[in-house]
């Protein structure tokens, strides 16, 4: 059903691989809508610790599709068609306002969402990368946000992600000057959590998602996300509260026993599906 994306599985792992090469995998209202549908597809699919988002050909993302670029500007608003078809609304169990607009429903997402990014990283595809809950990125990369070179503010949520993952300073740098930087700049600002060989990025992301399937209850990634995002801008004492109220919970959970039985025993836990632990 899918026109502009691809989905497909590596054991536990779901990969979307943004399938436009021709145009570096610039965004059109059906890429995203038909991301946002398999994404929905990964949190409702017992199978799937995460999912892995990356793009065909030389690029990850390059931003928004110029032809819609220029519609909206000739309009002087936003446009889009809703594919009323690939209406989806995944995770966001607690139904978290925060999570809704833009790319920020990522954060809302159950499972884990790494960004790939194999190549050309810009504009909107930079957003969607910053919004994701890891970024492995190919060395030779190019990031750039591009929105200052087009008249435009820092849209899309960045202005508020960018700070809370490289600090003021180099997120001011980054949307100021709008200027291009490559994979390994981004591990040293630590925009990414692995800079990979050319060519194994994909492959370096899936594998990592692999090895936490092996050894992490589905729900305890659910719930450490949670905590993450929901306590980012929390005060300290209502998020120790929280947390200590969601730690009484787990603790009555099979997958605690499971965890300590397994380590006691000497062998792989066998946690259970999220939708079953839930």
């Amino acid at each position: 059903m899918y026109e502009e994306i691809l989905y497909e599985f590596d054991g536990p792992v779901a990969i979307i691989t943004m399938n436009r090469p021709e145009t570096l995998n610039a965004l059109t209202d059906r890429t995203q809508a038909e991301i946002r549908h398999a994404l929905d597809a990964s949190e409702k699919n017992s199978d799937v610790i995460g999912t892995v988002l990356t793009g065909a050909g030389r690029g990850f993302c390059s931003g928004v599709d110029m032809n819609a670029l220029g519609a909206m500007s000739e309009a002087g608003k936003r446009l889009g068609d809703s594919y009323d078809d690939l209406a989806a609304n995944p995770g966001n169990p607690d139904r978290d306002p925060n999570f809704i607009v833009g790319a920020s429903y990522f954060l809302g997402l159950r499972k884990p969402l790494i960004a790939a990014i194999n190549g050309a990283c810009a504009g909107l595809g930079f957003s969607y990368a910053v919004f994701c809950d890891l970024r492995f990125v190919d060395k030779s990369a190019k990031f750039a946000t591009s929105f200052s070179q087009r008249g435009l503010i820092a849209e899309h949520g960045t202005s508020w992600i960018l700070p809370r993952l490289i600090g003021p300073a180099h997120a001011l740098d980054i949307l100021w000057t709008g200027r291009k930087f490559d994979g390994e700049e981004a591990g040293r600002i630590g925009l990414a959590r692995h800079v990979s060989e050319p060519g194994e990025v994909a492959n370096d992301a899936v594998n990592y998602l692999k090895g936490i399937a092996a050894n992490a209850a589905p729900n305890s990634l659910m719930m450490m996300k949670r905590q993450v995002f929901k306590h980012l801008n929390a005060e300290l004492r209502p998020a120790m509260d929280e947390s200590n109220a969601w730690m009484d919970e787990s603790l009555a959970r099979g997958d605690f026993k499971e965890g300590v039985a397994s380590f006691v025993e000497r062998r792989p836990p066998n946690f259970l599906p999220l939708d079953v632990a839930e």
